[in-house]
């Protein structure tokens, strides 16, 4: 089945679903309606869709179709007038499955469970199955009230796969068992990055920072930074603008992975912290091409992630071991210090142009995407994304990240916890000394050595 093009609208009494599925027949459509979940099939197409409140089939409602453009268009009723329906443009928030209780993790899955037969007559079943054997064994277990002697087996050679997990909640094996056949330039985990634990990850990204990190380059920046300081007060029109996705944009959303993500509140907390580091390396890179992506964008992005190139997200410094649900996601200044310092230690070692000021500039942006919430983030992850899955290497980091965070930002995210995390950012200050490496001795020796040859050239005038 094809799922088809789709948009949603509301008034205040009913739901527009707009549904794009040209050469068809009208009198094929079969349209349910349950509760919040609507399913719309017209061979070949299939919808399923999952409102966050009740809608209903009333007088009012329509469903009219429309052969010259293709457009299929159903007008349900809201089961209480006047309700708002929220996020009706997060195309991946819809698609989700029906959201049920879940329990507290650990969770259990059932593989296999049959039917037709209850536990005793299953059990009567299986008991005449027994050979007179294992009816002894059975007897005399239940005379000697269930104790029979035990012996320790002996022990079996067990084999352990080397292989680490990483990527999104670390679910992802194996991108990078044949890493030294691709032109990955971004990897910092060598050959055998499919096997390294997350201890020899943050290790191995640390040394390659501070191989890279070359002081003269800071400095040169430094003296000479008119045109990051055009970078710097460039302003970004999506700070003023509202959210409306373009058709593009709805036609990836459809693309996306269709998942439940179950996450303690550990996990969810370092889902936002990575977010941080998601977000400041998109930002640098639209604020160093001013929005027009070019041929090193990829390279840029995924140098800056550190999840991407030594598969090592936060967080970077410990954190309340209480901490467990969602309400609880009251993140501290350290840990927030701790994920923006490895993005500007990354900033300042691996790019064109390194600035700590363009750094608190991006800091600044990451702060005004998340005020603006789900729809901004996800617009931005969308853009990202694009750039990463058109580059012949480096989309691998799309497939094991980006794909995940573009539906959990709209089905999972919360709004109230992205503008709490917007609100620290914009007013938080990164120290210096934060980042590792001596700027401010740097600055000093530069305005030094600035000072000197300005007072030699003025004397040589003279």
């Amino acid at each position: 089945m094809i799922t088809p093009r789709f948009s949603c609208d509301q008034t205040n009494d009913a739901v527009i679903v707009s549904l794009y599925c040209p050469s068809v027949r009208a009198s094929d459509v079969e349209i349910n309606v349950d509760d919040t979940l609507l399913t719309v099939h017209i061979n070949p197409y299939f919808l399923r869709l999952h409102f966050p409140h009740a809608v209903v089939e009333d007088d009012n409602s329509t469903a009219l179709y429309d052969p010259s453009t293709g457009y299929l268009n159903i007008t349900l009723g809201k089961a209480v007038k006047g309700q708002e329906f929220a996020d009706l443009d997060l195309l991946a928030k819809l698609l989700a499955p029906r959201s049920s209780q879940l329990p507290s993790v650990p969770s259990i899955e059932v593989l296999e469970s049959p039917r037709g037969e209850d536990g005793v007559s299953d059990l009567s079943r299986k008991a005449s199955r027994l050979t007179l054997e294992e009816k002894d064994e059975f007897l005399e277990a239940a005379e000697n009230d269930w104790q029979l002697p035990q012996t320790v087996p002996e022990v079996e050679a067990v084999l352990h796969s080397s292989r680490s997990y990483y990527g999104f909640l670390n679910k992802y094996t194996g991108y990078f068992m044949h890493v030294t056949h691709t032109e990955n330039e971004v990897n910092e985990l060598g050959h055998d990055a499919d096997n390294c634990d997350p201890d020899v990850r943050r290790k191995l990204r640390i040394t390659h920072e501070n191989t890279k990190w070359d002081e003269e380059h800071y400095m040169a920046d430094y003296a000479d930074d008119e045109y990051i300081q055009e970078l710097i007060a460039w302003k970004d029109p999506a700070n003023s603008s509202e959210v409306v996705y373009t058709e593009h944009e709805k036609m990836e959303m459809l693309r996306l992975p269709c998942k439940e993500y179950i996450t303690d509140g550990m996990q969810e907390r370092n889902l936002y912290l990575t977010l941080i580091t998601l977000l400041f390396a998109y930002t640098y890179d639209k604020r160093t091409t001013l929005h027009e992506p070019t041929p090193e964008s990829a390279w840029t992005i995924c140098s800056l992630v550190p999840a991407f190139s030594a598969l090592d997200p936060p967080p970077y410094t410990s954190v309340m071991s209480e901490i467990r649900t969602a309400s609880q996601l009251l993140f501290a200044d350290a840990e927030l210090i701790s994920t923006l310092a490895t993005s500007y230690r990354r900033s300042l070692a691996f790019p064109l142009y390194r600035s700590f000021q363009l750094s608190e500039a991006c800091r600044r942006d990451v702060a005004s995407y998340m005020a603006q919430g789900k729809r901004m983030i996800t617009r931005s992850l969308l853009e990202t994304k694009r750039i990463l899955d058109h580059h012949e290497v480096y989309y691998v980091y799309s497939r094991i990240w980006l794909d995940d965070f573009c539906v959990w930002i709209q089905t999972c995210a919360s709004d109230n916890v992205l503008h709490g995390l917007a609100d620290k950012l914009a007013t938080l200050l990164v120290p210096k000394y934060a980042v590792g490496w001596e700027l401010e001795q740097l600055e000093e020796a530069t305005r030094f050595a600035v000072c000197r040859t300005s007072d030699s050239d003025d004397e040589s005038t003279e």
